[in-house]
């Protein structure tokens, strides 16, 4: 038992360490071989319970599988001092909130000197969706692979899920206002559909929920016990989730590739995503967190729920499909800066 786990350690320890590169292959992967990661995402279903109809996909049961994990790793005592001192919870979902809307208003003003005023308002609206979103649920899973907090990257996800149904139809509201020709009645309808409640309580709150309660039933010790394997499979999930993601859009964003707007959308994901997480080793910094709860802070604040973002506005923005370009491009910029972040994390540990 000892050796299996042992070994098992190991393997955790070499995907975490090479977790950047992997995830390079992974999209390239995507880019030339989509098929399989196309078939994991054309994997769904609908399921009926109490008499609702919910969709249940490949893609969504991954990720509430990384949040079991980071759910049944939670001690209770840790989760609970989460909240006693809420201090360091609190500057999260501040920055959480308040960055992707400062990036949004800088940007504004200038995209006002790009020559394509409807690229402009597709940037803008796909930008918005993403400003709107709650932290994401995968970064408990990088923050459980970079032996971070995770109470603490829980109580993130969770607070800011609960608080999407006020905050996310302010910033779609308060983008629309900078938003060129029609991009605030697109902004407005998003505001209105409320398509992220039945994602976030089926797959980010009910599977850490589960865990929670597993952990409780199953004790500690055993909890412990398959902390080693979980890590190591979350790592895989996560990977394998990031290629599926991937394969749906790049190979047809390169198929017929706009190269400047293309370029343009790369930029303005950077910015934003680079932005959050700066902002989450500056909110680390500012309540002087430790090496657990840095790493918390970091993937907290920069990696915005992005699966619930697409699938808001997929139905909504049905006439401007460009507007979810943005979208896309900072699914795949934010896991990449994640990686970057994983490994800076890393050599500052070290």
């Amino acid at each position: 038992m000892d050796s299996t786990h042992s070994r098992m350690a190991a393997c955790s320890h070499f995907l975490h360490r090479h977790f950047l590169w992997l995830l390079v292959v992974a999209y390239t992967l995507a880019a030339i071989a989509p098929s399989v990661g196309q078939g994991v995402c054309a994997a769904a279903g609908v399921t009926q319970v109490a008499g609702h109809k919910f969709r249940v996909s490949a893609p969504a049961m991954m990720l509430a599988f990384l949040l079991f994990g980071a759910g049944l790793a939670v001690q209770g005592k840790h989760l609970r001092d989460v909240f006693r001192r809420p201090i360091t919870l609190a500057v999260g979902l501040t920055a959480s909130l308040v960055v992707p809307v400062l990036v949004l208003l800088a940007a504004s003003p200038l995209l006002a000197f790009w020559d394509d005023p409807e690229e402009v308002r597709d940037l803008i609206v796909g930008l918005a969706v993403v400003a709107s979103m709650p932290v994401a649920g995968s970064s408990a899973g990088w923050s459980r692979a970079a032996d971070g907090d995770c109470a603490l990257s829980l109580g993130l996800v969770l607070l800011s899920t609960f608080l999407s149904p006020l905050t996310t139809p302010l910033v779609l509201q308060a983008a629309g206002a900078l938003a060129p020709f029609d991009a605030g009645g697109d902004l407005a309808k998003l505001a209105d559909s409320g398509g992220t409640g039945t994602f976030v309580t089926l797959w980010v709150v009910a599977p850490v929920l589960l865990g929670l309660l597993t952990r409780v039933s199953v004790g500690a010790v055993r909890a412990d016990g398959v902390g080693p394997a979980l890590k190591f499979a979350a790592s895989l999930v996560l990977l394998v989730l990031c290629y599926a993601n991937a394969s749906t859009c790049l190979p047809s964003a390169m198929a017929n590739p706009d190269w400047d707007f293309l370029a343009l959308v790369v930029g303005a994901a950077g910015a934003m995503s680079g932005a959050g997480f700066v902002a989450g080793f500056g909110a680390a910094r500012v309540v002087s967190a430790d090496a657990t709860r840095r790493a918390s802070l970091v993937f907290g604040v920069g990696m915005a729920n992005n699966g619930a973002g697409l699938a808001l506005a997929a139905g909504a923005l049905a006439g401007s499909p460009m507007a979810l370009l943005p979208v896309v491009a900072v699914n795949l910029v934010q896991h990449l800066a994640a990686g970057a972040a994983s490994w800076r994390l890393g050599r500052v540990r070290n």
